[in-house]
């Protein structure tokens, strides 16, 4: 048997190199947190509570309320997925119904199953240009508010998990129009604030809620996140109750000593740690424009339809052209130079940086990438088939609209059977499917399973890329609902 503390320490002093959140990338030292368990407390005498803070605990979360410019920000340990299902309960009623974003997170789902919600998907656009999704459109928001006039909320995911930002203004003004929130994931966008070259945040275009999972891009553990309120149109007071629900009523102080230390670390030394970030980031963006097989996705992406704005803090490199796959290529990256990704795709690896990353760790994804792309363009010369493509590369995220036979919540509670996967064509699906990271169902409970996911699953398990969320770990069988469920839906 192997020690998962023993097996992190020797992990820790080795020479990997974490392109992966958290975003302390092992870098930070704070010596008052140097020992967790001289500090790990209860709610004793002067440290407040979380769940009615008054003293310390106050005091920190109005540090991160200044910060972030907001009127009410709260400490989340339970990552962001505490957040939304606190702000999608708060925003709505049991029945209600919900504008969703169909890349959502499955944190979105499970509140709408919390919740019953009757819910309406908006699908992001497919960039041709690269094969990325790409932003949710302010035309397909005010048709399905004119369509739904009995919504109570939308929620968007901006930015997506490969950086992609929506017109946040604009769909704010839209969804404000008919007197409802618009709440927005942005947990991949706690930096936004902290540097111009950043997208704007949410927090600044009219958002209502916004969520910020602090340990994905800035100094804090993993578990910790920010749920932000602005403006009237959502009650507090309902925040906080859910908030009592979904997140523990025994809340780590050592994760909230960390989030205190991340503001604190952002508030006196963020102007300057994140000036020698950009410039870092920037340094390695120039230098991987020299790849001549495998691609750099950038700002280009802009000037696609529906994609406002796009995070250079994402460096999503495209193996479209290359004689290898994602999964090739992060096996690559981690066994040869012992570089950890964040995420391996069909056709295309992430590598999330943050401001606690160095110059030396820039450098080697930098070298790295290049010594590879030069032994990729070695490889191909003179071969049939070199020239230049059109750069296109598979999402593997990428959303199709599925049909929905029934709502998430009576789907997951109705009679169901596990039949293999290959026979399943045309049954409602009692389970989800999705690849984790980045956590988007591709499957949803109550939606009708056709040829193109069964052929998109196939395809992914063939590159070794197996589904989470079905109860078969295997990938062979899948829970529908029963034949006389189906007719009595």
């Amino acid at each position: 048997m192997n020690d998962l503390d023993k097996a992190l320490y020797q992990y820790s002093r080795s020479d990997f190199y974490p392109f992966h959140m958290p975003g302390h990338k092992r870098q930070v030292q704070n010596e008052y947190l140097c020992n967790p368990y001289a500090v790990d407390i209860t709610e004793i005498t002067d440290f407040d509570n979380l769940h009615h803070a008054e003293g310390i605990l106050k005091e920190n979360q109005d540090m991160a309320a200044s910060l972030y410019h907001t009127e009410k920000s709260w400490f989340l340990i339970n990552g962001s997925t505490g957040g939304i299902l606190a702000a999608v309960s708060a925003c709505t009623s049991r029945g209600g119904k919900l504008i969703m974003a169909r890349n959502c997170h499955k944190a979105v789902y499970h509140a709408a199953y919390l919740r019953g919600l009757e819910t309406v998907y908006l699908y992001p656009s497919y960039e041709p240009f690269c094969g990325l999704n790409g932003g949710i459109s302010s035309i397909d928001v005010k048709k399905a508010l004119q369509e739904n006039p009995d919504t109570e909320a939308v929620i968007l995911t901006s930015p997506s998990y490969d950086g992609v930002v929506s017109d946040i203004r604009k769909i704010a003004e839209l969804v404000h129009s008919r007197g409802i929130p618009l709440l927005v994931d942005e947990a991949h966008g706690a930096h936004f604030p902290f540097y111009k070259g950043f997208p704007t945040s949410a927090l600044d275009l009219g958002a209502d809620v916004v969520i910020h999972s602090l340990h994905k891009t800035l100094p804090a553990m993993t578990q910790t996140a920010l749920l932000h309120k602005k403006g009237n149109r959502v009650s507090e007071e309902k925040l906080e109750e859910f908030l009592d629900i979904y997140e523990t009523s025994s809340p780590s102080y050592v994760l909230m000593g960390g989030i205190s230390f991340c503001l604190r670390y952002i508030k006196e030394q963020g102007e300057t740690a994140f000036r020698k970030f950009w410039q870092n980031l920037q340094q390695c963006r120039k230098s991987l424009e020299d790849l001549r097989v495998l691609r750099l996705i950038g700002k280009e992406l802009k000037n696609q339809e529906d994609i406002f704005d796009f995070d250079d803090s994402k460096i999503v490199i495209s193996t479209a052209w290359a004689d290898l796959s994602g999964c090739q290529l992060h096996r690559i990256l981690r066994e040869r130079y012992h570089l950890e990704m964040e995420m391996e795709a069909e056709q295309y690896v992430l590598a999330l940086t943050s401001v606690m990353d160095s110059r030396e760790g820039f450098r080697r994804l930098t070298e790295a990438l290049l010594e590879i792309d030069r032994e990729l363009a070695k490889r191909r010369s003179g071969r049939e088939g070199s020239a230049a493509r059109e750069l296109c590369f598979i999402e593997s995220s990428s959303q199709t609209c599925r049909e929905q036979a029934l709502p998430i919540w009576k789907a997951m509670e109705s009679s169901c059977e596990s039949i293999l996967l290959e026979k399943s064509q045309g049954r409602i699906s009692a389970e989800y499917a999705y690849l984790y990271p980045p956590g988007i169902p591709l499957l949803v409970p109550g939606e009708k399973i056709d040829s193109e996911f069964l052929n998109h699953a196939e395809k992914l398990k063939q590159q070794g890329l197996l589904l989470q969320g079905m109860k078969d770990y295997s990938q062979k069988f899948i829970r529908v609902l029963k034949k006389e469920e189906k007719t009595n839906g």
